[in-house]
């Protein structure tokens, strides 16, 4: 098979399986990366691999540095490329910097196992590009691609209001309820089993976070009413699963819903409201910041969201407007409170020349 014409599929077999390329050395690693990481990453991966090898066109004992920096200049010039790119992101055609810097990781990853195995002697992938400092402070090097830190968008109160009043069933009601009062990623409201759902405590216990990172967190009663409204008016009362959002409708009826149902659901929400965007994320996003809004501490919001690292909670200490706008006003009225009042100059008599 050409490394060009590699095709991300799932082998049939136990459901566990996950996706192949169908070539040795990447599906060796893409087994390799599924026992450590969730089906989402697994995929994700095969993608960027798929990806990457479809550009560069090379086995991977043959690929070197100048295919690397190669790849992520045709991923950054977007159609004026001399290579394709497979997948755009920007407005202008080109592939974002943090899907190439994701893609990096991937590709890094493999040829680190690959070396790791002795498959290949080196890792074609550079750490950075090297400047003169580089025999003083040989890891300070310019790294290969700058992301920017951008802030993620919010929904507005009453695009909320709008939103939610669109939704069509109960369930759709305790989804949405989640992510915007409880900030639950899209995965984490899929993964949640009946057993997880606190009804007496109000809180939820989220088994599978991201990274298989485990936390019990409060959610408002409202999401809990809609669940209760769901449990008894909807849910099929057969459904072989014990996960609390299924299907409700057609052949899969009584299955765990996916997350593509749930952007489908989203979606039409969206439209029937008027909305121009609306997605899990934003929801999330919408929440947490909320919350520090309303004075919740960082440390908190952290444990809330399921952050590893408080600096990716810091995000939200500037997308809450007051915050930011009031501590400003402290600082310039403390600084006006110190600032010496004006006095006349003082005007001295001549002495007299007598």
């Amino acid at each position: 098979m050409s490394y060009v014409d590699l095709c991300v599929t799932r082998p049939a077999g136990a459901a566990g399986d996950g996706p192949r390329l169908g070539e040795p050395l990447l599906d060796g690693y893409l087994e390799f990366v599924a026992a450590r990481c969730r089906p989402n990453t697994v995929l994700a991966t095969a993608f960027d691999l798929k990806v990457f090898f479809g550009v560069v066109g090379k086995a991977p004992a043959e690929v070197t540095a100048a295919d690397v920096l190669g790849f992520i200049t045709a991923q950054r010039a977007g159609g004026t490329a001399a290579v394709p790119v497979l997948a755009v992101d920007d407005a202008d055609g080109a592939v974002s910097a943090r899907t190439v810097r994701r893609r990096l990781s991937s590709v890094s990853g493999l040829f680190a196992f690959l070396q790791a195995r002795g498959d290949i002697a080196a890792n074609p992938v550079p750490r950075g590009l090297p400047t003169r400092r580089e025999r003083t402070r040989p890891r300070q090097g310019v790294p290969l691609l700058r992301s920017p830190r951008t802030l993620p968008t919010i929904l507005a109160p009453e695009q909320v209001d709008a939103l939610t009043g669109e939704l069509r069933t109960h369930r759709d009601r305790a989804m949405v309820a989640a992510m915007v009062l409880g900030g639950l990623r899209r995965c984490e409201v899929l993964g949640l089993r009946l057993a997880d759902l606190r009804f007496a405590e109000r809180r939820v216990f989220v088994a599978e976070g991201k990274g298989g990172h485990q936390r019990l967190i409060p959610i408002s009663a409202r999401f809990f009413l809609a669940v209760k409204d769901y449990l008894e008016s909807e849910r099929p009362p057969d459904a072989p699963h014990d996960h609390v959002f299924v299907v409700l409708k057609g052949p899969r009826r009584g299955r765990p819903l996916s997350a593509a149902g749930v952007d489908e659901v989203l979606d039409g929400a969206r439209r029937r409201a008027g909305l121009d965007k609306a997605t899990c994320h934003q929801l999330r996003h919408t929440c947490l910041t909320r919350l520090r809004e309303a004075g919740m501490a960082l440390e908190a919001i952290q444990a809330q969201a399921g952050h590893a690292s408080i600096e990716s909670t810091r995000i939200y200490l500037h997308l809450g407007d007051d915050w930011l706008a009031g501590q400003y006003r402290r600082a310039a009225e403390a600084l006006d409170a110190q600032a010496l009042p004006e006095h006349p100059a003082t005007v001295r008599t001549p002495r007299s020349t007598r």
